[in-house]
């Protein structure tokens, strides 16, 4: 078998700015063989600044100014991890994490941004927004914007500082609040004597601008404290506003000062004409994080955009053993100032223009910008040979790249068949019956079960994938009413050097022990390999207190709880094909690493209870009607649905194991997308437990406040085993 190219250099991109959202749209065109690439970002997409006051006035969508870093970095073969960098340690070559992680790098790059916010003035904090970070002022302004048009908070609004930034988003917020019908009251507070950051003839235009919004200047205005009831001036004046927004400069994020990196007064990472840090070898800065020593330039994203192709070619020399080159950034460059209405001000060169056309002539540029990654190359299945064998095309999946996690696994019929032909167990400490979820044995005196899983990786995040697998695999521990007690490990990795096998295979037993300790069980040992792709597993036992819950116990009339969603195969499914939206993934995501043992115990009084998994959710009633003797009806209309699931199903996606799924648990009575859903494969699913009617009620308000989606969907009648959707 050939394997891949051996992975020998870890890369990590800090942070997802505009700098290195181009280095990794670059890198999927032509990635460098033995490069590990990884992107730490804390949320699934980062905001287009260009856009942002478009999205504020009403003009775009708030996705409308989202580049999906989940889809970026699938397309890169990168690895996205959703967190915070809090540290960096150059000698040691580390990145330490919000969360506590902490990540080995060959060479890093800085791409953190900045932010608006200002501390120093007394109750910033808890009382205003700052403008930077764009996701998080643009969430607090829907919220806001909500709750005026709710009729709950007055359109009052305060801006601090008369930059560009703040000119934009003061006529912006003015523009949207007027849309209600509402008179909104807009103040723009600056402590100069006039506007800043444009030449004359521009200043001149925008307080026109102002003037026609709406908005209030104050210049010469220092403020000294901000309450719930607005900012209060130096000079005793309170300007009232139900939302203060901080636009008054561009600040380091604090967590520089403590890495002992070459800085400016301002805490900015200096850094050389080649963009690397100042006296480093292997760490980058690139965007507003970064001043450049051999040509300073203000913080605009013209200059992080135009410096990615030569990012991207200085990574790759460092990591590949060539010769760097310099970044030229341009002297000056074109400002286009949105006017909050579709209108807006150009200066260049100390010129200004004016008028709708440039508001038109704006957005085909932001439009451009962000096509570069409306449209990224989808991975593709491997090609079959011209000339084949009669079924391979069938089997290959007609083209689509087979799924990972549960939508790997072998079909429910084959399985079955295969196993109805093994010797009966002779052993008489053996307990369990066939199809439960896993063994039973007699263990002096007491009773064990055991189970195994592995799974095929969905995600280039190995800690990632671990916690998920061990979740996965502690299901069918939990399903049968068991603690979980120990467990062995079997890690096959990709070829790696030396230094990444270490560095990933601690990661992977790191994260599968803090959830199996958690759980209650400890790691005992394992076996690793190496194979052509990354693929985890777990052999897991636990003990019972008393009976086992298996899935013969139904009884008619019970009520059927669901603890989880169902859809996950979908989306991770349309994820490879690049058809997912990255929020629903990283919720799904998140999902999925959350713990069932809480729920379990909770369900401890189920009559019949199994883990929704590879087989869908209707395999595995099925396998609980069969066990108990019964029919389940199933209210379609009940089961709850990870976000994006419907709509994807709806658009044509499937598992590769659905074909698998659909023949083995035949369903009457659905139809549409909720239907086809019933036979998506659930990788870490949801425990499906048959309960007393009387009972159903009070353990679902139970589990939804322990943080689980759970619903009542359907219940067990007396007939011959089938499901029936109502």
């Amino acid at each position: 078998m050939q394997l891949p190219h051996p992975l020998t250099r870890d890369l990590v991109l800090i942070g997802g700015g505009h700098t290195h959202a181009l280095v990794l749209r670059k890198w999927a065109m032509d990635p460098l063989a033995g490069v590990r690439v990884t992107v730490i970002n804390p949320a699934p997409t980062a905001p287009y600044t260009g856009m942002l006051p478009g999205h504020i006035a009403g003009h775009y969508g708030r996705e409308d100014l989202d580049i999906d870093l989940v889809r970026l970095a699938r397309a890169a073969g990168a690895r996205l991890i959703l967190d915070r960098a809090v540290g960096l340690d150059v000698q040691a070559r580390q990145v330490r994490l919000g969360a506590g992680r902490v990540l080995d790098y060959d060479v890093a790059s800085l791409d953190i941004g900045i932010t608006a916010e200002m501390p120093d003035i007394p109750g910033f904090t808890d009382h205003a927004v700052a403008a930077k970070p764009l996701d998080v002022y643009a969430a607090r302004w829907r919220g806001f914007l909500a709750e005026v048009t709710a009729g709950k908070r007055p359109p009052h609004v305060a801006v601090i500082g008369a930059g560009v930034a703040g000119v934009e988003l003061a006529m912006a917020m003015a523009h949207a609040l007027s849309l209600g019908g509402t008179r909104p009251q807009v103040h723009l507070i600056e402590a100069a004597d006039n506007l800043t950051g444009t030449g004359a003839a521009t200043r001149a235009r925008l307080l026109r601008a102002l003037k026609t919004a709406g908005v209030t200047l104050h210049t010469g205005a220092r403020i000294n404290r901000i309450t719930e009831d607005g900012a209060h001036l130096e000079d005793g004046r309170v300007i009232a506003a139900a939302l203060v927004v901080g636009a008054a400069g561009a600040f380091a994020q604090g967590w520089l000062a403590q890495t002992g990196l070459p800085l400016t007064t301002d805490g900015f990472v200096t850094v050389a004409p080649d963009l690397r840090v100042t006296g480093q070898e292997s760490l980058f800065a690139a965007g507003d994080c970064a001043h450049l020593t051999h040509a300073p330039r203000p913080k605009a994203g013209v200059f992080a955009v135009r410096a990615a192709p030569v990012l991207h070619d200085n990574l790759r020399a460092v990591l590949s053993g060539q010769p760097t080159r310099k970044f030229h950034p341009q002297r000056d460059y074109l400002k286009l100032i949105s006017l909050g209405e579709r209108s807006a001000v150009a200066e260049k060169f100390g010129l200004a223009f004016s008028g709708p056309w440039l508001w038109r002539w704006k957005d085909r540029i932001d439009q451009s910008f962000m096509e570069k990654f409306r449209t990224l190359p989808a991975m593709p299945a491997p090609a079959l040979p011209a000339i084949r064998a009669l079924g391979a095309e069938e089997v290959a999946g007609h083209g689509q790249p087979l799924c990972g996690g549960c939508g790997s696994k072998l079909g429910a019929d084959a399985l079955h068949a295969v196993l109805s032909r093994l010797p009966a167990p002779a052993r008489t400490d053996i307990l369990s019956l066939p199809g439960d979820d896993a063994a039973i044995l007699a263990t002096g005196g007491a009773r064990q079960v055991m189970t195994t899983d592995h799974l095929r990786a969905f995600t280039n995040d190995p800690a990632l994938m671990a916690r998920i697998t061990a979740v996965h695999a502690l299901g069918d521990i939990w399903a049968m009413g068991a603690t979980p007690q120990a467990a062995t490990a079997t890690v096959i990795l990709p070829p790696m050097s030396p230094a990444l096998q270490s560095r990933t295979m601690d990661a992977v037993m790191q994260a599968a022990s803090d959830v199996l300790r958690a759980a209650g069980a400890e790691i005992v040992g394992g076996h690793s390999t190496t194979g052509a792709e990354l693929t985890l597993g777990f052999t897991v036992t636990g003990l019972c207190e008393g009976a086992p819950i298996t899935h013969a116990g139904g009884q008619p009339g019970d009520a059927l709880i669901l603890s989880r969603p169902i859809g996950s195969g979908t989306i991770l499914a349309a994820e490879m094909q690049m058809r997912a939206n990255g929020r629903h993934v990283a919720a799904l995501l998140e999902s999925m690493t959350r713990p069932q043992g809480d729920a379990a115990q909770a369900l401890r009084s189920a009559h019949a209870m199994t883990d929704v998994t590879g087989f869908g959710l209707a395999g595995h009633l099925l396998a609980i009607c069969r066990a108990s003797g019964l029919r389940a009806d199933l209210w379609l209309d009940a089961i709850p649905l990870y976000d994006g699931a419907e709509p994807l199903a709806v658009a044509g996606i499937r598992s590769t194991a659905y074909p698998a799924n659909l023949a083995a648990a035949p369903v009457t009575g659905g139809s549409g997308p909720r239907a086809v859903l019933l036979h998506d494969p659930q990788t870490a699913g949801g425990l499906l437990a048959a309960v007393a009617p009387d009972q159903a009620e009070a353990l679902v308000t139970t589990l939804r406040m322990m943080g689980h989606e759970a619903a009542i969907i359907g219940r067990l009648q007396t007939g011959t085993p089938a499901i029936n959707c109502i």
